[in-house]
């Protein structure tokens, strides 16, 4: 399998300090169903963390969007810029399905990439 289409553990994030260091991140974007945090990291690649609590519903659903949030993140990764990406899952993401997650995620995936003056621009 190619390393494009893979989801290696260097790719994640995998301690406690490394998802409590985006808790303040200034880069957010609301999607429907998910808050996506990002902040420059200094590593050659994107990592990625995800965070599905109870709330959200019992453990096949947290496990499902999980895998989804995987899945889109590992076919984008190569587009993205060296990044830190904490995807926080909401309660109306549990109603979701892959079809209507993919485009919510790979939008807030491609705007991790757009610099913030050319943001301003694409909003208007």
């Amino acid at each position: 399998m190619p390393d494009s289409c893979t989801f290696p553990k260097s790719s994640r994030l995998r301690k406690r300090a490394d998802f409590v260091r985006l808790f303040d991140a200034p880069h957010k974007f609301n999607a429907k169903g998910f808050l996506v945090v990002w902040q420059p990291n200094d590593l050659a690649e994107a990592r990625l963390g995800i965070t599905v609590s109870k709330k959200v519903g019992n453990a096949v659903i947290r496990n499902r969007i999980k895998r989804y949030a995987r899945e889109i993140f590992r076919c984008c990764r190569q587009a993205l810029p060296p990044v830190d990406i904490n995807v926080i899952a909401r309660r109306e993401s549990a109603l979701m399905d892959f079809s209507r997650v993919k485009p919510e995620l790979e939008r807030s995936f491609r705007h991790i990439g757009v610099p913030s003056c050319s943001r301003a621009l694409r909003s208007s």
